[in-house]
């Protein structure tokens, strides 16, 4: 038997990540302290850290970080954050990353090889993999 999720858990679930795409970080960050799970997914597998990295919010990343949030966690297709934020072009997003603790080989594909799929030297510098 699957119980039917409640529909206040499922519109709350919304607004968070509503949040975390448009970068509201105060309340993000408000919500997750009273106890929003930091690493909350989506039905892809979708972490708020991937929404606000994807979006370029890199306050955003940086307080779900400092709450606890799991830099490298990949949704449902292997996808990381930080992979993410090569691809969109978001440096600020790849630097508040790696600041915490982001690993730039995890992943499918990885940081790394979106950086050289992009032909993004500088990044591949900044991961060290030049």
């Amino acid at each position: 038997m699957s119980e039917t999720p409640d529909p206040e858990v499922i519109e709350l679930a919304g607004k968070v990540f509503d949040l975390a795409r448009t970068g509201d970080t105060e309340t993000l960050a408000a919500y997750v302290d009273a106890g929003v799970p930091a690493n909350l997914t989506n039905d892809k597998g979708d972490s708020l850290v991937m929404i606000a990295a994807y979006h370029g919010h890199a306050d955003a990343v940086t307080a779900l970080l400092a709450r606890g949030a799991d830099a490298d966690r990949a949704n449902d297709r292997g996808q990381t954050p930080l992979a993410g934020a090569v691809f969109k072009g978001e440096d600020a997003v790849v630097r508040a990353l790696l600041a915490g603790g982001a690993n730039p080989e995890a992943g499918t594909p990885s940081a790394v090889d979106t950086a050289r799929m992009f032909g993004k030297a500088e990044l591949l510098e900044l991961f060290g993999a030049l």
